[in-house]
């Protein structure tokens, strides 16, 4: 049964769409808006690799029905890049070569996206608590840790970031 129509914001613009209320967001970004950031990884919200930001806070969009969001501002991948240019977060994952296979990054760039908003300055901890629900397969661990650390320091201090986060 479909829903009456319901309005999301994706990526900063407006869209409408008339389908079960209770379809996973995860299918609606990608199959009808083409958004592959996001990727389907286990279906049941386990491993982060579906994350968006859902305002401002990361969530997984295969256990996110379609109700859930309407009226609320949802961020991918795709939607965080400025000007044709990356993010802070993203270019230090490019930086640091934090992938591998590359299936975890959404999740993990979400993620950090998600606690350097909240937390400018996360602990050690703080970063490895934030990313402890994501699975890494390929085990480029200590990467994603360094890009994370790299994308703290550039974000506090842009014109001064410019080495690398040990």
């Amino acid at each position: 049964m479909f829903s009456p129509p319901l309005t999301l914001t994706i990526n900063g613009e407006d869209r409408e769409f008339s389908l079960p209320a209770d379809t996973p967001l995860l299918y609606v970004l990608r199959n009808d808006c083409a958004l592959n950031g996001p990727k389907f990884g286990c279906g049941l919200g386990e491993c982060g690799a579906c994350a968006v930001l859902l305002d401002g806070r990361p969530v997984r969009s295969c256990a996110t029905p379609l109700a859930a969001v309407a009226k609320r501002e949802v961020t991918t991948l795709e939607g965080l890049s400025r000007d044709g240019k990356p993010h802070p977060v993203q270019q230090a994952f490019i930086d640091m070569q934090a992938a591998q296979c590359g299936y975890c990054l959404n999740g993990m760039i979400i993620a950090t996206v998600g606690l350097l908003s909240r937390n400018p300055d996360p602990t050690e901890a703080e970063i490895r608590a934030a990313l402890r629900r994501h699975l890494c397969r390929c085990g480029t661990h200590m990467e994603i840790l360094a890009a994370v650390r790299l994308a703290r320091a550039r974000l506090a201090a842009p014109e001064t970031a410019e080495t690398e986060a040990s």
